[in-house]
């Protein structure tokens, strides 16, 4: 793909998500911003291989 085609695709996306009536949760959003997140949510998202996680193997 050329850049020409290439600039008007990402110019088409951007306009997209700038004019589209998405549906967002805006209550959801502002606790995950302000680290507000609830023990369920932390729960789902524990990686055994985050910093902090990592089990050392004899």
């Amino acid at each position: 793909m050329g850049r020409g085609r290439q600039k008007a695709k990402a110019t088409r996306v951007a306009r997209d998500l700038k004019y589209s009536a998405q549906d967002m949760d805006l209550e959801s959003l502002a606790k995950e911003l302000h680290g507000d997140a609830s023990q369920d949510q932390n729960a789902k998202d524990d990686d055994p291989f985050a910093e902090g996680n990592y089990i050392r193997r004899a």
